[in-house]
Order: structure tokens, then C-alpha cells, then sequence
């Protein structure tokens, strides 16, 4: 049992890196709050003083504001749904005794290692190019008009290139809890006659259940923030446009940091209430 002297020591040795990890994330916090109060306009007139909530007014009352929100929740939704479905699908199929088993894992893992920016400009010019890109080639060999898919079906466009990016994740953490079943259940069901279906649906779906609360708590999170891919194919166009992106807008190419980092504190705020939502939802399997 650690005595009052070790848990001294132990509180003291950790102290530096707490201190790091709060000031790490308690300094830009601090600063976004207190430029969210200025009118802070760097090209054209620096710090102009305090404005009070008028930045936070102007922002939530934008006709861009909600759109974004939509916009935001709908990504992340759709990246959810194909992310978890196929996740669950990838996951029985790998972990089914097949040759070359290990190196089938690492394909289908690898996307998870490609930076944002380099996922969004292959699909943009290798796959959705219109003129060029293997889509439109295979639009055009079953007769059909190729797709110019960054304007015509843009959200769509978006969630498949981002879903491609977390599939590897939510693979891995499925896979790893059908690993740790226990195939006597699924033994005794399969000898008592029920059906694959009935197998899946009673003994492995809820032992999987807390891995998706996992991948969906986890994946929101770094969901809610996406920019790069936006960035690089349709530049916030034809209804794509985050509230992450409407923050970029705001700071970078309008020059308003106050009105920007109004923005950042909405975000911040969105945030907590889907995690505090989520966690409300799908928190109590963690405990089961």
C-alpha cells in the first residue's frame, strides 16, 4: 500500500506535466474568451477595444451561422452511420480465418495514417474529378453522365471522403472486441439452431455495444472540428460550409478576430452539448 510520503512524491513528480497540460490548453482558451470581447481587427486598425457581446451577437445572428451548424451536425452524422454500419461489417469479415490475413488488416487499416489534406486531394482529383476521374470513368462505361461530385452532391462528397478516413478506426476498435467474444456462446447458439442473423443480432451486436459508444464518443469529438477536407475540395461551397470553416472565414479572410473567436466559443459550446447529449445516450454502456 503506497504511503502518505510516496503519494507526496508521486503528486510532485506529476506536477510539472499537469502544470504543462493545463497551460497547454488554459492559455489559448483565456485568449479566444478575451478577444471574443474586442473588436480586434489586424489590418485595419489592430485592437480597437471592448465591445462586449456584441461579437457573439453578430456571429449567432449571421445567415451563415445556422447553415453551418446544420451543416456541421449532418457531416457527422452521415460520417457516423457509414463509419459504425461498415466498421461492424469490415470487422466480422476480418476476423474470419482467410490467407494473407495480416497484411488484408494493414490495407484496410492504412487510410487511417493519410493526412487529411492528402485523403481530400486524392479523391478530388484521382476519383471525382469530372473529366478524369476513375467515377467518371465508370459512369461512362455503364452509359450514364459523369457526376461533377464537389458541386452537384457536395455533402455527399464530403462525408465519403471523411468516412473513408475514420472506417480504418472504427474497424480496429470493433475488431478488437469480437476478438475478446467468447465463440462458445456463439457455439451453443449455433448447435440450438439459430440463425447467422439471430447470432449476430442477441450475442455479438450487444457485445460490441460498447465499443461503438467508444468509436461514436471519440469520432464526434474530432468530427465536429473538420476543416481540411473542406478546405481542399469545395471550399465551404454549395451548402458544405462548417461552423469550423465559418470560423476560418470570419478570423483569416475577413480579418475579424474578435468576431472569430466569438465563433470559437460557440463552437467550443456545440461541442459540450453533443458530447454531454452523447454521453447521456450511449454513456452508460462504458458501465455495463
Amino acid at each position: 500500500m503506497a504511503t502518505q510520503h510516496s503519494r507526496s512524491a508521486a503528486r510532485l513528480m506529476m506536477a510539472p506535466a499537469v502544470i504543462l497540460l493545463l497551460g497547454w490548453m488554459l492559455v489559448p482558451l483565456i485568449m479566444t474568451l478575451t478577444f471574443s470581447f474586442k473588436k480586434y481587427l489586424p489590418l485595419r486598425g489592430g485592437d480597437l477595444g471592448w465591445v462586449g457581446f456584441e461579437n457573439y451577437t453578430r456571429f449567432v445572428t449571421s445567415s451563415a451561422f445556422w447553415p453551418s451548424v446544420v451543416a456541421t451536425l449532418a457531416i457527422v452524422g452521415g460520417v457516423l452511420v457509414i463509419t459504425i454500419g461498415f466498421g461492424i461489417l469490415l470487422a466480422i469479415l476480418l476476423n474470419q480465418p482467410m490467407w494473407g490475413q495480416g497484411i488484408v488488416r494493414i490495407l484496410v487499416i492504412a487510410p487511417f495514417f493519410v493526412m487529411p489534406t492528402v485523403s481530400a486531394l486524392v479523391w478530388k482529383n484521382m476519383f471525382m474529378d469530372p473529366t478524369n476521374g476513375l467515377l467518371s470513368h465508370l459512369w461512362r462505361f455503364f452509359g450514364a453522365e459523369p457526376v461533377s461530385w464537389l458541386s452537384e452532391a457536395s455533402m455527399t462528397s464530403i462525408v465519403m471522403i471523411v468516412s473513408w478516413q475514420w472506417l480504418p478506426f472504427a474497424t480496429l476498435i470493433l475488431l478488437t472486441a469480437i476478438q475478446s467474444l467468447d465463440s462458445e456462446q456463439l457455439e451453443a447458439a449455433e448447435m440450438d439452431g439459430a440463425p447467422t442473423f439471430k447470432r449476430f443480432l442477441y450475442i455479438t451486436l450487444p457485445h460490441l455495444s460498447r465499443a461503438i459508444t467508444i468509436v461514436l464518443l471519440i469520432q464526434t469529438i474530432f468530427l465536429l472540428a473538420i476543416f481540411a477536407e473542406i478546405f481542399v475540395t469545395t471550399g465551404g461551397a454549395f451548402g458544405t460550409r462548417t461552423l469550423t470553416y465559418l470560423i476560418f472565414q470570419r478570423v483569416l479572410e475577413a480579418q475579424n478576430v474578435g468576431l472569430g473567436s466569438a465563433g470559437g466559443v460557440y463552437a467550443i459550446i456545440l461541442a459540450n452539448i453533443v458530447a454531454i447529449f452523447l454521453m447521456r445516450i450511449v454513456g452508460k454502456n462504458l458501465d455495463a
